[in-house]
């Protein structure tokens, strides 16, 4: 399936634009494209569809079986994930310049203001360059690389010129790194510290060099292996994005900046060298106290060649990230570990002083979580409910309905059908205001919101009124595990009209929610717990038992919605759990 149309360019050139739909087999889809002489390209909107633009260039030399010979480079841009979304940040580079991709291979991650997710290469090749180094936001249709075919390994400058490049040739120039663009309203950045000189050998990946920006301090890591042949920009420097900072391989030009640096130019210098490094002793202390451990491949490989457990290391670099400068002081200090895997106490962690930088995603919900709480009036209400029934129906049925489903059966599509029932019977709540009108909602698209590591996303169930409850367990199962591995659309985390939120599985009696703009309602869900419970009978005897009792809190939008229709929909909710009479298939 393609679509295509002529774009006016280069003499020779044709400009292919396509569609590449995940999970759907593509193959021999390139080049089916429809030409046209005009109008302009307009992109149609197609669902679960990320547009690619593959620039095809035919090498030019006049000799047609020589160009049969040679296969066309095809550029890989960045996509566009959303109506409304225009730039992307590439996070991580799944391949490496020189390895082979397959089509639809996972090529790299990106992260937008929506979703992260996992670009798969357009095409089958090999990854001849990577323009856009991990870390660096671009504008959508931006080419970040370019594949070549039949082991064509050609650089983009000898393609401009018509040279027809030799596969083992390296590129004279080397490779630029430039100052990365680390926010959508970040221009410039400065360069707090080298982590190499010129001359040093840096791994692919390996921090290089230290930024701050108006948002954000990071560690920038170098798109390349090779030699730092030159640092162009000195320590201190502010530059705008996409200025060239260094050098790595090529023949190095002399220049001011690739001299040593004075110790200590300033008064000020040792200040702001304390205020740089304290968020970073403070994100070190949260990090190593129990969290994800932030390390390059080159950290963890010297760490395992010593024996040393990477927990007892503090790392001082962005957001707590353990550079090698790290271990070699730890080693230099402390020597490597015990090779029987008896390792030491672990220390207490050290508490430091200082602002930790918000990241991208933490940023946009932080914002939204304000914008929510200006605009709605937020009401709270919460239900205990007995969930007996359901603990012993789920313990009694969770083995074969695993066997028969391949999903395995948890609270949450109990939780989440008891809740469409609700809302079905009371549709009020899953309507918005919109321009001082009540828009009921014709489908019930439930949001499922999922804690990351890195922060928090809500994948949509569309249309769950319709889904049976073995479909709407595999619907929560999906989307919760592709959301933990970026592997998530555009389309399935925005529309949603009533979320489900579980805070209770960190051990929370129940949480207030924030709602999630523009809908009206969120559901909280707190731990199950079994407790002692007072029960009449229907002579009005008194009996204690041991009962499954978990809390639910709504949060409400008071402008639409009344105390009496969230007592309503809690009831509804509430009787559907505790008297639940439907097969679960």
């Amino acid at each position: 399936m393609g679509y295509g149309a002529y774009a006016a360019g280069k003499p020779g050139r044709a400009v292919f634009v396509g569609s590449h739909l995940f999970g759907r087999d593509s193959a021999k889809r390139r080049g089916r494209g429809r030409f046209v002489s005009a109008p302009p390209f307009r992109p149609q909107r197609r669902p679960m569809a990320m547009r690619f633009i593959i620039r095809q260039e035919p090498a030019r030399n006049s000799n047609p079986a020589a160009r049969r010979e040679r296969s066309m480079p095809t550029d890989v841009i960045m996509p566009q994930m959303g109506e409304s979304i225009f730039e992307g940040t590439i996070t991580k580079w799944l391949k490496k310049t020189g390895d082979p991709v397959e089509k639809d291979e996972p090529l790299f991650e990106i992260s937008t203001d929506k979703v992260d997710a996992e670009i798969p290469s357009p095409v089958a090749g090999v990854l001849s360059e990577i323009r856009v180094p991990e870390g660096t936001t671009v504008q959508i249709n931006t080419v970040v690389a370019v594949v070549a075919e039949s082991g064509e390994r050609q650089g983009t400058g000898n393609r401009e010129q018509g040279i027809a490049a030799d596969p083992s040739a390296t590129v004279s120039d080397g490779t630029e790194v430039v100052m990365p663009q680390m926010g959508e309203s970040i221009f410039e950045g400065t360069i707090t510290k080298w982590l190499k000189k010129a001359g040093d050998r840096v791994e692919k990946d390996e921090p290089l060099f230290e930024i701050s920006t108006d948002k954000v301090d990071a560690e920038i890591p170098s798109p390349a292996a090779g030699v730092l042949s030159e640092i162009k920009i000195a320590e201190g420097a502010t530059v705008q994005i996409n200025t060239v900072v260094a050098l790595i391989g090529g023949a190095s030009t002399a220049s001011p900046a690739t001299a040593p640096f004075p110790a200590a130019a300033t008064a000020s210098q040792p200040v702001a060298a304390a205020l740089i490094e304290a968020p970073r002793l403070a994100a070190a202390a949260q990090l190593n106290g129990g969290g994800r451990l932030r390390s390059s491949p080159l950290v963890r490989r010297i760490a395992k060649d010593n024996n040393l457990d990477l927990r007892q290391v503090t790392g001082t670099g962005s957001e707590g990230r353990i550079t090698k400068e790290d271990v070699m002081r730890h080693l230099s200090q402390r020597g490597p570990g015990d090779p029987t895997g008896h390792s030491a106490a672990p220390q207490a962690p050290q508490l430091a002083e200082g602002l930790v930088p918000l990241t991208k995603m933490r940023a946009i919900i932080a914002q939204r979580m304000v914008e929510s709480m200006q605009i709605a009036p937020h009401v709270h209400v919460v239900y205990k409910v007995d969930m007996t029934r359901i603990a012993r129906l789920r313990e009694r049925e969770r083995a074969g309905f695993e066997q028969r489903h391949a999903v395995k059966l948890t609270y949450m599509p109990f939780i989440a059908a008891a809740a469409i029932q609700a809302l079905s019977k009371f549709p009020i709540v899953n309507a918005s205001l919109e321009s001082g009108s009540i828009r009921y909602h014709r489908n019930i698209n439930l949001g499922i919101a999922v804690a990351l590591e890195w922060g928090l996303i809500v994948p949509v169930i569309n249309q769950a009124e319709a889904r049976s409850f073995p479909d709407l367990s595999r619907a929560i199962a999906d989307l919760a595990g592709r959301a933990r591995t970026k592997k998530l659309m555009p389309n399935e985390v925005g529309g949603s009209t009533f979320t489900l939120t579980n805070s209770g599985v960190f051990g929370d009696e129940f949480g207030t929610p924030i709602i999630n703009q523009p809908e009206s309602a969120i559901l909280a869900i707190g731990s199950l717990r079994k407790e002692p419970v007072i029960l009449t009978d229907a002579e009005g005897n008194d009996t204690i038992a041991i009962r499954s009792m978990q809390h639910f809190c709504l949060g409400f939008d008071h402008r639409l919605i009344n105390g009496a229709d969230g007592g309503k929909f809690m009831s509804e909710f509430k009787k559907t759990l505790e008297a639940w009479d439907r097969a679960i298939g």
